[in-house]
Formats: structure tokens, sequence, C-alpha cells
């Protein structure tokens, strides 16, 4: 997949934000939608991820491929 990898979680906090500044939301205050794109943390890996959407280049910048260790299912 293709993405931005982030070592502590307030990056990808402040990457989150960064995207949602660029967006505009939230749009109103109380709105459902706050941020255009979310973080997730791959454990076994040990990073947050941002997965890359159409247009987030202008405000993250090119994204790298991202290669996520799926959990094992028991």
């Amino acid at each position: 997949m293709q993405g931005y990898t982030y070592n502590i979680e307030q990056e990808a906090i402040d990457a989150r934000k960064q995207a949602a500044d660029y967006k505009g939301y939230p749009i109103r205050s109380g709105d459902t939608t706050i941020y255009w794109v979310n973080y997730s943390y791959s454990e076994l890996d040990g990073f947050y991820y941002i997965r890359h959407v159409e247009g987030l280049e202008a405000v993250l910048g090119e994204p790298t491929d991202i290669t996520i260790t799926p959990h094992e299912e028991i």
C-alpha cells in the first residue's frame, strides 16, 4: 500500500491535523466529519501510518510503499 509512516503517535496526529486543515475540516462546529484521513498503528511493525488518498501528497508529500505485517489468526 502507499502511505506515510510515523515513529511516534504525535507525528501521526500532527499529519492528520495538517490534512484536515488543508481540506477545511471540520466545516462547522459539531460536524461528524472532522478529519480527511485517520492514522492506524501496526503493533507488529511498531509504527503509525496513514494510507494515501488522492490529493494527500499536496499536504504530506509523496507517499512511500508501506508493508504491514498481518496478525496471525489463532
